[in-house]
């Protein structure tokens, strides 16, 4: 069903323009469906701070099930904003006052860039965890991604992530651990998911405090787990919002930081993402960087034209899959009052009926 454009948020016409289907109000108003209400706490720094929010709203509204998803928008203290992101929250985010009065049947928590090698340093730290003990007692389900889920594990289970020797960087195959789970339903059980991190919380750790391990890969790690009660908290250590370009994206940046000295080595490329025809063009403009780096010729750009066309993205549609049966369970047993998490006679220790 799809997301209904109850404000002006940019947003909703970028995918709008991308052919998705964007319900103004008074249309949706017309329709007998209830309403889902989804907070995202956009937590990512100021540069992915809009495509962080296409890639969960695309999500979203991608999802079959009989609601109309009204998603909102709010953000924290404690992170470092420029005046162009600080103004766009202040016109199209709620506040978490708001959130809290008008309340939710779901919750999306997205990554965050940290400056701290623990995470209780961080400046978001405390009004993160708040958000955190609110959502536990008033939402329905709350989904974590990557930094997110590394955080609320530490919070709540006491369970620090541990620093990788390198970057977690790419795409990779993973497979359903548990086939019976609701949340992988009619879902393929091998299936590709992009990382992009330089810490993990492991599958042991996760097991030890009564985590259920959903899909998971050799190589990547967890993927996706849920809390001991099977859906109050779901957790993503990879990135299944990405755009086929996100690792793009993130590879220019990092070419761009050694070409200004401020990494040493020249970044290697996302594990399982290029093809060897963009891999051979990648190593001739490293070449271009090198010397432009030393001063003997002008920086060219990235030749991302011609890569475009050789991205693949494999992850889309498991990705659709598992947010359609997130939410549709979240419809199934949240109360129509979107102030309180469930309907009468759910339990809430074990609220699937798993």
């Amino acid at each position: 069903m799809p997301l209904v454009a109850h404000t002006d948020l940019p947003t909703f016409g970028r995918l709008r323009d991308e052919g998705e289907e964007i319900l103004s109000p008074a249309r949706a108003l017309g329709q007998s469906i209830r309403e889902l209400h989804i907070g995202l706490l956009n937590i990512m720094p100021d540069a992915a701070l809009e495509a962080t929010e296409r890639q969960f709203f695309r999500l979203v509204g991608a999802c079959n099930q009989i609601a109309q998803f009204h998603v909102h928008p709010f953000t924290i203290a404690g992170l470092e904003r420029g005046p162009e992101a600080l103004a766009h929250i202040e016109r199209y985010y709620e506040s978490f006052e708001q959130i809290k009065r008008d309340g939710l049947d779901a919750l999306i928590i997205s990554g965050a860039n940290v400056t701290h090698d623990h995470l209780q340093d961080e400046a978001f730290w405390g009004p993160l965890t708040e958000v955190f003990e609110w959502a536990k007692q008033n939402v329905t389900s709350v989904l974590c991604s990557c930094l997110a889920t590394h955080a609320l594990i530490q919070h709540c289970y006491g369970v620090e992530r541990t620093r990788l020797p390198a970057k977690r960087w790419g795409v990779f195959s993973h497979k359903v651990v548990d086939r019976r789970h609701p949340l992988v339903a009619e879902i393929n059980t091998r299936f590709d998911v992009p990382h992009s991190r330089y810490n993990e919380v492991f599958q042991a750790d996760m097991a030890k405090h009564g985590l259920k391990v959903l899909v998971a890969s050799d190589q990547a790690g967890v993927h996706l787990a849920v809390s001991p009660d099977g859906f109050r908290i779901v957790f993503f250590q990879g990135h299944p919002e990405y755009d086929d370009i996100s690792l793009l994206k993130e590879y220019k940046r990092e070419v761009l930081r050694f070409y200004r000295t401020e990494r040493d080595d020249y970044p290697p490329f996302p594990e399982n993402y290029f093809d060897p025809a963009t891999q051979r063009l990648l190593s001739e403009y490293e070449a271009e960087v090198k010397a432009a780096r030393h001063g003997a010729r002008p920086l060219k750009a990235l030749p991302e034209e011609e890569i475009l066309g050789h991205l693949d993205i494999t992850w889309r549609d498991s990705a659709k899959a598992v947010f359609n049966n997130w939410l549709g369970k979240v419809y199934q047993i949240t109360n129509e009052d979107r102030r309180l998490p469930f309907m009468t006679g759910i339990d809430p220790d074990n609220p699937l009926g798993l």
